[in-house]
């Protein structure tokens, strides 16, 4: 039986920051509302001309590709989680395949919020584990600061620019992605969304003076599921494995708000230090936000390590991931 892999991980943020002193200048707001709230300090934000989230993909896939050493022709299939596509088409996964030269590769997008890098990563385990593909490159690129309002103090300080990618690749052993459980919860639909620029409300002169083409979000709602639906989710790909939340080495949520974080990691009884969290530098950079973090610490992962990766995002949709380390 053949399992999914993880040979490579990599990412990419942008030189520029975006500090709580400097947003305290935009927008009524102190580094302490901030980060009292949410635990953010700075974001990274993309001010190139021109550039969305395929230029902060290629970036993280370019870099990916040097650390593993497979050549851009191997690649035969990159799959994309953004919720901050270039354009409404083509896919962004196009757009970065070009950029990168991986000229024998399908790519094509998926819109999972959030919870996007998960529902790749399953996508692309699934292509290796049936024996379609070999070598499959799974990217989150967000350009979050494209639908930030920097009037609106509520959501301007949560979000950050950002791109991690993976490389997936066959073994026989028990290792990489193991299991994943997904949900989703339409009736959370009002409580976090864009509401214009799709096909409901199509752009006009209106919508964009009302200010419909930002973030919208009713941060006690979002707050309330997503530590139940994170813990839950959690629980129930430990327990599907045999596990406990205590046999988990690394515990990766999404990085979308500390307390969030640490509202889960107490409930659930799991020892702080065996949290991943990279919040404070980052922001929440949506379905970024989980290579980004086990990128940054990659070095203290060992082959053998359990790590359970679970993200809540708009839709509601939500999720958890067990993996095996072997790199």
């Amino acid at each position: 039986m053949l399992n999914a892999r993880i040979t490579g991980v990599a990412s990419y943020s942008p030189d520029d920051i975006l500090d709580n002193e400097m947003l305290s200048r935009m927008v009524d707001t102190s580094d302490e509302w901030i980060t009292t709230r949410v635990g953010i300090k700075e974001r990274r934000i993309l001010h190139a001309p021109g550039e969305g989230s395929s230029f902060l993909g290629a970036k993280a896939v370019e870099r990916l590709l040097e650390s593993t050493g497979l050549k851009p022709e191997e690649v035969e299939l990159l799959i994309c989680a953004t919720s901050n596509p270039d354009y409404r088409f083509p896919s962004t996964a196009s757009v970065i395949a070009h950029r990168c030269g991986l000229v024998n590769a399908y790519a094509y997008d998926i819109q999972a919020a959030c919870a996007g890098f998960l529902v790749a990563l399953e996508d692309g385990a699934a292509y290796i584990k049936s024996g379609l593909r070999k070598n499959v490159v799974v990217v989150a690129a967000e350009k979050m600061s494209s639908m930030v309002n920097y009037e609106d103090r509520k959501t301007c300080p949560l979000f950050g620019d950002a791109a991690g990618a993976m490389l997936l690749q066959p073994s026989d052993k028990k290792v990489g992605v193991i299991d994943a459980v997904f949900h989703v919860d339409g009736s959370g639909r009002d409580h976090l969304l864009m509401p214009a620029g799709g096909s409901v409300l199509p752009a006009t002169v209106e919508t964009v003076e009302q200010g419909l083409h930002y973030i919208f979000q009713d941060g006690r709602n979002v707050y309330k599921n997503a530590v139940v639906d994170i813990l839950e989710s959690s629980l129930e790909v430990a327990e599907r494995n045999g596990l406990t939340l205590a046999d988990v080495d690394w515990l990766v949520p999404h990085q979308a708000n500390l307390r969030i974080i640490e509202a889960v990691s107490q409930r659930a009884g799991i020892d702080p230090a065996k949290v991943l969290v990279n919040i404070e530098h980052y922001g929440n950079t949506s379905a970024a936000s989980i290579p980004l973090c086990i990128d940054e610490y990659k070095d203290r992962l060992r082959p053998g390590d359990r790590l359970i990766l679970t993200a809540f995002g708009a839709g509601y949709t939500w999720g958890a991931m067990y993996i095996i380390w072997d790199l």
